[in-house]
């Protein structure tokens, strides 16, 4: 929690005002940050400062887990995220591979667990790395990736937080993802939350006991239409301490995760906050 503060406060104090061609939009930029989260002991990396809308960080990833490639599937899952970006994006709207309201294309999950090979064949990365961990196997490239450029034309949005990888030492899971870049007003907490989630829920359904995860970010901004909020408001507001998270003891296999969990099977609790900050999105 403090750590996503201290990147905000890094880039009002340090950062290099920058152009972002794809928004129009200037953006107070750092290069290279690191967050660490101990999800072994349960303690949520939500930000407390504002009301953080944790359900849908999950939410979003657990459609991600299940590849799909509609804003309505993201929707029935209580997930509004990508509602702009598959039907207010000009670039996309545009795009002769999109099929239609709603159509996201071959971004984040199709490519976890829909990889296209050369030759046609498809790789379900997840499923290879949810194997192995389950049979206590490391290979040193249990990883699953968002980013393929050879697809970025077939889909709506390049993915920001793109990467992941597990590894094992004995019975404790680790996970280190890597981001390309960060909204940190918008998307930051809400993907905090997101890899603090995925290292909690591939150690339960692999069996193994959740350790340390470690969230790279690259290009860590803040847009020209958030920063007097961020400065003058938020960075004002003291946090209050962190809540603890729960799963569901009955989420035992990926196949639940793919068929019945909701975000009702996770639970924060002890989520104090402050309140609500509505900062602007960028499409």
């Amino acid at each position: 929690m403090t750590q996503y503060l201290e990147l905000n406060r890094r880039i009002v104090e340090k950062g290099v005002w920058v152009e972002n061609e794809r928004t129009g939009k200037r953006c107070k930029t750092v290069i290279n940050a690191t967050m660490t989260y101990d999800v072994g002991a349960g303690e949520c990396p939500l930000d407390t400062t504002r009301k953080s809308y944790w359900k849908q960080a999950i939410a979003e990833f657990i459609g991600y887990l299940r590849g799909y490639n509609s804003a309505a599937q993201f929707r029935a899952l209580g997930c509004r995220t990508w509602d702009a970006n598959a039907n207010a994006n000009e670039s996309w709207l545009n795009n002769p591979a999109r099929k239609g309201e709603d159509d996201m294309g071959r971004v984040y999950g199709v490519q976890a667990r829909d990889w296209r090979t050369p030759e046609g064949n498809s790789i379900d990365q997840l499923r290879k790395v949810v194997n192995d961990l389950s049979n206590g196997i490391d290979d040193r490239g249990e990883i699953i990736t968002f980013y393929n450029p050879g697809e970025f034309h077939l889909g709506c949005l390049r993915p920001c937080m793109h990467t992941h990888q597990f590894s094992l030492l004995g019975d404790q899971l680790f996970l280190t993802s890597y981001q390309r870049s960060m909204d940190v007003p918008l998307g930051g907490n809400f993907n905090q939350m997101q890899v603090f989630f995925l290292l909690a829920i591939m150690a339960q359904i692999t069996g193994t006991k959740p350790a340390v995860a470690a969230h790279h970010i690259v290009n860590a901004h803040i847009y020209e239409d958030q920063y007097e909020l961020m400065r003058d408001v938020q960075l004002k507001r003291e946090p209050f301490s962190a809540p603890q998270f729960e799963i569901n003891p009955d989420i035992k296999t990926l196949e639940d995760l793919e068929t019945w969990v909701t975000t009702d099977d996770f639970k924060v609790i002890g989520y104090q906050h402050h309140e609500p900050i509505a900062y602007p999105f960028s499409v």
